[in-house]
């Protein structure tokens, strides 16, 4: 069933208010990987996220409810969006809940062309700083990741062997947009490798058990942070060639952890050599 609904004076298509219309099926299922891959096209939801894509991404259509907005500024994304030539689509609440990824959904998403993220994109200056992941099979993390990444100012991301797929919903709302904020590619390991010899940048990584302090390696130069898997760490590929570097963390009577959460330990080692560049102090 579909009724007529413009946006703030602008021609729309007609709404759509059956859950089991055949373009909200569609929608509902490019939260599988292998649908995103065989359409070339992933899911954007929320206000946050798809304001940075705008600019980055190519958005196919945009999916609106208007019951579900919470602020004023939801019009204004979409004019922008129709101007940049983005179909708009209204949704009634009902099938826009089916298709949302979230437990409260902001009433907006939108459909982006999956980008290419060759090794060849990132940036070829001297002396950046860069973030390697490995395998991270959680979305959670890898959208924090790109998310810390992005507020460290590094140069770009690596995502080697991903274990989890980097445009799928759950990395998109994590990074809250910043997938599309800080360059990526999306890479081999062998392949990754091979790129970082090539340009002379020094690869580290945070071992517990390490005889070096994060805080006393030289991170200034060209530096890439590599980061394993959730579950086993880093593969002897990265390990046997980075110079390893350990997380000081406090000694308790009781017991502490032996390591952190790897979302967290990129955010360590990369504040780190944010704070190296920057020229301040070491802690005392």
């Amino acid at each position: 069933m579909i009724m007529n609904g413009p946006v703030s004076g602008m021609r729309a298509d007609p709404v759509i208010t059956s859950r089991t219309n055949k373009k909200v099926a569609e929608l509902v299922r490019l939260r599988l990987p292998r649908h995103r891959a065989r359409a070339g096209a992933f899911l954007i939801e929320g206000y946050r996220e798809l304001s940075r894509a705008q600019p980055r991404v190519d958005l196919l259509a945009l999916y609106y409810c208007r019951a579900l907005w919470s602020g004023r500024n939801e019009a204004a994304l979409l004019a922008r969006a129709r101007a940049g030539g983005t179909r708009l689509v209204e949704l009634a609440e009902e099938p826009f809940r089916r298709i949302s990824h979230r437990d409260r959904p902001d009433g907006l998403i939108g459909v982006g062309r999956i980008f290419p993220a060759p090794l060849t994109g990132l940036p070829a200056h001297r002396g950046p700083l860069l973030l390697v992941v490995e395998g991270i099979e959680k979305p959670g993390n890898l959208g924090a990741m790109l998310r810390t990444a992005c507020a460290a100012g590094v140069d770009g991301v690596i995502i080697c062997d991903p274990a989890t797929d980097p445009y799928g919903p759950g990395v998109v709302r994590a990074s809250l947009g910043h997938l599309f904020t800080v360059p990526i590619a999306i890479a081999d390991s062998a392949a990754a490798l091979r790129w970082l010899r090539q340009r002379g940048i020094a690869i580290f990584a945070g071992i517990p058990d390490a005889p070096e302090a994060s805080w006393d390696a030289d991170l200034t130069g060209p530096a890439a942070i590599a980061i394993g898997s959730e579950q086993r760490g880093l593969s002897p590929r990265w390990a046997d060639v980075a110079h390893p570097v350990r997380i000081p963390m406090s000694a308790r009577p009781e017991g502490g952890p032996d390591s952190l959460n790897a979302a967290v330990a990129a955010g360590v080692l990369l504040f780190e050599a944010a704070r190296q560049r920057t020229g301040i102090a070491a802690p005392g």
